[in-house]
């Protein structure tokens, strides 16, 4: 069985949503999934939010939200849509003025949580404001912030509150004519996550939002976050994803993109693969891995790059990477698309497999 038939099998199915548009970026019906993140500045610097957002853009996302939580923030939104390289999404909670002013902005889309945004005619002010300007709204719920006649019928955040408080919304949105939607359920709870999104998957089809809500450190947060938005991607499950972590933004960036390359889910970015090291391991791979990847983070090409330390596997796995290097002592073979290119010295590694993915 050849590779070819391999990823024939291993390919994911999608599931079936409508289409909807943030800025150029296309969301949902078979569209490649979008990397998100959030600024982590105080939105009135401008500067430094756009400074931000800049360096997110280089880290390789799509679209980047940002909180719009006073009249200073909502006073900044012009000039951070003017300055951003990516679609900017309102974040907005409990004041609906705010979301009016940020879609008069130039926002991109509007998230907006149901438990805390106010009454229906706030809502369809803000739907109205929406419509008008073409641009879609994120029903945004979360475990946390859930209706309390929702949380009074169901005892305790369920899979089936958080669904059924996204389609209260979802239905007062269909009765403004408003059907320019995306959906998330997001919660800390990682199973009752995954239980909520299959809920949506299995009875709307609107596109999906996928993140597991205040996911912590980069280690927990990054494992979380793979299990949670992993495992609902791999069911074909979702449209867009943002990993939560408590650490800078474009972090947020690499893990996102790292986990939809797992799962075979984008083509934008260098792949590297590399061995767990052993006691046969001649060379010093950790570092060579460390600078490789400094090297390669801005770099937008579909390359699979596997360096491996010891002759027991290495030859063989090399040669099934696009650029693959088996190393040995204090050297490597450098193999490309199975052919065996050269040999190179240790301290030539990064150099050489930068050169071949200048190439590629």
């Amino acid at each position: 069985m050849n590779n070819t038939t391999l990823n024939i099998q291993a390919k994911i199915t999608r599931r079936p949503t409508r289409k909807v548009f943030v800025g150029n970026i296309p969301i949902g019906d078979g569209s490649p999934i979008s990397v998100q993140t959030m600024t982590k500045t105080k939105t009135a610097d401008a500067v430094a939010t756009i400074e931000q957002i800049k360096r997110c853009h280089e880290a390789g996302v799509d679209i980047v939200r940002v909180t719009v939580n006073d009249k200073d923030a909502a006073e900044a939104m012009s000039a951070i849509v003017a300055g951003s390289p990516v679609p900017i999404v309102a974040d907005i909670h409990f004041n609906h003025i705010f979301a009016l002013k940020a879609i008069e902005a130039g926002v991109a889309k509007v998230r907006i949580n149901p438990g805390n945004i106010g009454s229906r005619e706030r809502i369809g002010q803000v739907l109205a404001k929406a419509k008008e300007r073409n641009i879609p709204i994120r029903i945004g719920v979360n475990s946390g912030s859930l209706e309390h006649d929702i949380l009074e019928k169901h005892g305790y955040p369920t899979a089936e509150a958080l669904f059924e408080s996204a389609m209260r919304h979802v239905e007062i949105a269909q009765d403004f004519d408003f059907d320019n939607l995306i959906i998330s359920v997001k919660s800390t709870n990682v199973s009752l996550m995954i239980e909520a999104y299959r809920l949506l998957a299995l009875r709307t089809d609107y596109p999906l939002h996928l993140g597991v809500t205040e996911a912590g450190s980069i280690r927990v947060g990054t494992i979380k976050s793979a299990v949670g938005i992993g495992a609902l991607l791999s069911e074909g499950i979702g449209d867009t994803i943002r990993v939560s972590l408590t650490d800078e933004p474009e972090r947020e960036v690499e893990v996102g993109k790292e986990l939809l390359r797992c799962l075979g889910l984008t083509q934008r970015s260098v792949e590297i693969i590399s061995c767990p090291t052993c006691g046969r391991l001649e060379v010093n791979l950790f570092k060579i891995i460390e600078n490789l990847e400094k090297a390669i983070v801005n770099i937008r090409k579909p390359v699979k790059i596997a360096i491996l330390g010891c002759a027991v596997n290495g030859p063989g796995e090399a040669k099934e990477a696009d650029i693959g290097l088996a190393c040995g002592k204090g050297s490597a073979l450098m193999y490309k698309k199975g052919e065996l290119l050269r040999k190179i010295k240790e301290e030539d590694i990064v150099s050489e497999v930068l050169k071949e993915i200048e190439a590629f």
